[in-house]
């Protein structure tokens, strides 16, 4: 069997985490199975979809590597599909025209939660007759179209995640609207909802699996009602965990952050995120943590997916990231960092200073966990000015430092050295009678205004390409 799966978001919001692990495993078990991987957007909540979210879903997909085969197809681009099933049910008997007012069903709630009943249509409409109907039309009602639901039907699949799953018809809220009254007196019905417009594309698209949250799990009950009516094979289900917060629940915006481009801005890059979204809810085969797509792709098996829900951990995010970004080379991560250099109006030149920026990049490289921190490491050298530590700013007051200082600015030459650097530090250690600890510490807390930071004289020698070092020890001196 062709392998046919689909990751379908709703442009109703950007690309949320959520989906995008749904669109990584569908991406990796097409690819495993050499099958198509087809985006298509549902679209059909007209008054919420904008364009904009299409945009940032299909640019979010592509950032993190996810290369779809067909599409994008658009369901309100499809309306006829639709239509055409909508009437199929309708000409079985399988579906019918519900003329039921907002108020009346807002009442039939109320009394069945006055009696402790869970809200569920009660199928009144379902036996219309035709005087009924004219009776309604002539009041002005507009109908929604409801497909029959069997309240005494097991719905019985077996999901490749969760092994048999079996739900009760009854448990499914009653007949279900599958489209919504018409918007124009010459349309027999309105806008498809969608169960049933899911259910088409599937069909019209050939999908052989369906591979999603288990959220949608009391819909794969309903969806199935709807193939069988439509008399079509049921595709393989598979339900993936939720993605959970640190306190068992639903990851949501109240965590702070859910969506793809989220992630990007605080400086998470697209190899380390995608190959953490593989590992929330999925384990290799071998054990191995750190892989690729590509090589994702020939392990992965829906077998291996976990049933209960994946925890987010943000230090392994964290951890994961900081190995990815070490293994670039110095060309790739400056050209990742310019752009977080570049928002935080940082002054440079990319085409002159670049010798120096490459320079600055292997020196802050190992410092880095995420591209943000990149910002913070690399002030001393682009932001201008300093402003030193409150230690730094103690350990100023302490004997010798301002001699030490005076000494290292009288022994600074343009250029210099890595040699004629720590040939200045011993001079001043042997001409002063101090320890080598004291210089260097006097050195770095004159430079960055910090007791701690990367490799003091690459730092020195970085500054002193800009003639930045002499600038910076006479002002701590004249303070």
């Amino acid at each position: 069997m062709s392998v046919r799966v689909r990751i379908a978001p709703s442009p109703t919001g950007n690309l949320h985490i959520g989906t995008a692990r749904t669109a990584v495993f569908n991406w990796l078990f097409a690819r495993h199975h050499q099958g198509t991987f087809i985006l298509r957007v549902e679209d059909t909540d007209l008054e919420r979809s904008k364009p904009e979210y299409t945009d940032n879903i299909k640019s979010g997909l592509s950032w993190l590597g996810l290369n779809w085969d067909e599409g994008p197809f658009f369901q309100t681009q499809r309306l006829n599909f639709y239509r055409q099933a909508i009437q199929t049910l309708l000409d079985k008997g399988l579906a019918y025209p519900c003329y039921c007012t907002s108020e009346e069903l807002e009442a039939m709630r109320e009394t069945q939660k006055a009696n402790n009943l869970a809200p569920r249509y009660d199928n009144r409409h379902r036996h219309l007759s035709l005087e009924d109907i004219a009776k309604f039309e002539s009041e002005g009602r507009k109908p929604v179209i409801r497909f029959k639901i069997d309240d005494h039907e097991k719905i019985v699949w077996h999901d490749l995640v969760r092994g048999n799953v079996t739900w009760q018809g009854s448990d499914l809220g009653g007949d279900m609207v599958i489209a919504r009254t018409p918007e124009n007196d010459g349309d027999r019905f309105g806008q498809p909802l969608y169960n049933l417009a899911v259910v088409v594309d599937d069909i019209e698209m050939n999908i052989s699996h369906v591979i999603r949250g288990e959220d949608h799990i009391a819909n794969t009950a309903k969806q199935i009602l709807l193939y069988q009516a439509l008399g079509v094979k049921v595709p393989e289900f598979a339900h993936t965990p939720l993605i959970l917060n640190s306190e068992g629940k639903k990851l949501s915006k109240r965590d702070g952050v859910t969506s793809i481009d989220d992630f990007r801005k605080m400086g998470f890059i697209a190899p380390a995120l995608v190959n953490y979204m593989t590992l929330l809810g999925w384990t290799s085969p071998d054990g191995e943590e750190i892989f690729t797509l590509s090589e994702a792709a020939t392990k992965f098996s829906l077998e291996r997916v976990n049933k209960a829900g994946a925890k987010f951990d943000w230090d392994k995010l964290d951890w994961l990231n900081s190995q990815y970004l070490h293994k670039l080379s110095s060309e790739e991560l400056l050209s990742l960092l310019i752009p977080y250099w570049q928002e935080a109006g940082y002054q440079f030149n990319i085409d002159t200073d670049k010798d120096w920026l490459l320079q600055l990049t292997a020196l802050i490289a190992p410092s880095l966990t995420r591209l943000t921190d990149g910002v913070k490491e690399a002030a001393l050298f682009l932001k201008g000015g300093i402003i030193s530590s409150p230690e730094a700013t103690e350990f100023l007051t302490q004997e010798g430092v301002k001699e030490v200082l005076e000494a290292v600015i009288k022994g600074i030459k343009s250029d210099l050295t890595l040699s004629e650097a720590n040939d200045i530090i011993k001079q001043i250690t042997k001409d002063l009678k101090v320890k080598k600890g004291l210089v260097m510490r006097s050195l770095r807390v004159g430079l960055t205004g910090e007791l701690h930071g990367p490799d003091l004289v690459e730092t020195w020698l970085l500054l002193n390409q800009k003639a930045m070092d002499q600038t910076r020890l006479k002002l701590i001196i004249n303070n």
